[in-house]
């Protein structure tokens, strides 16, 4: 059994059509997507159209959820909020009502169970969509990340940065992002979990893909904030 888990696409159709070439060439049985599908790339239509047509597990990321009713004060830094606000109306304008009902109904977290083996995967925390947790932050693993305690596998993505920790005789593992790396690596990341006989491996995997292309359709689109987001696309960094 092989498991592809993906999350934090952000509107990046080419990094996602590499990413699914992969997972094809890795003959992958499930794939579960752990949200932000379309907010902040070129292409959220297209995205929402390839994720739509998947025989897929999704649920929701704060993204969506900002798609869906804005973005509130406090969520991001203040000096963001005007500019996300533009670029959020620029998604909205190439999103059907359809889509937007998709995205608010989508659930906010995953149990799988396969082969003996129980993962727990959501997007930021198991009760929220924007809460960050990052890799060195043990106690705060701890308390939120591994609140379901008959899980072995714990996954999610929200932070942009792939990990794998072991704690406790489980596992806790960061996707990164398929179209918004943070960590200074710019190739989309997703996570790859072979299952077999009561064993598990885990793979964080790093594809290339057509970055300069991304960037020229934030050009070609009027995107509000091409600057910032092509800087984010080109280097994996941080808005």
């Amino acid at each position: 059994m092989r498991i592809a888990f993906l999350s934090d696409i952000h509107g990046n159709a080419t990094a996602l059509e590499a990413v699914f070439r992969d997972i094809n060439q890795h003959q992958v049985d499930r794939i579960c997507v752990l949200g932000d599908l379309c907010f902040r790339g070129p292409e959220p239509k297209r995205v929402l159209d390839m994720i739509r047509s998947l025989d897929a597990d999704v649920i929701k990321g704060n993204a969506d959820e900002w798609v869906v009713r804005g973005i509130q004060q406090g969520e991001v830094p203040d000096e963001a909020l005007e500019i996300m606000g533009k670029e959020r109306e620029w998604t909205l304008n190439r999103l059907s009502e359809d889509d937007l009902a998709y995205l608010r109904d989508l659930p906010t977290e995953l149990v799988v169970n396969d082969l003996d083996l129980i993962v727990h995967a959501f997007h930021a925390t198991p009760t929220s969509l924007f809460e960050p947790v990052l890799p060195d932050q043990t106690e705060r693993i701890e308390e939120t990340i591994m609140s379901r305690d008959e899980a072995d596998l714990y996954v999610y993505g929200h932070i942009h940065q792939p990990f794998i920790r072991s704690m406790h005789g489980k596992n806790i593992v960061n996707t990164g992002s398929v179209g918004m790396p943070f960590d200074g690596h710019p190739l989309a990341s997703y996570l790859l979990v072979e299952i077999e006989e009561g064993r598990h491996r885990l793979h964080l995997n790093r594809v290339p893909y057509n970055r300069e292309h991304v960037v020229e359709l934030y050009k070609q689109s009027g995107y509000p904030n091409i600057e910032t987001m092509s800087r984010v696309i080109f280097y994996g960094v941080k808005p």
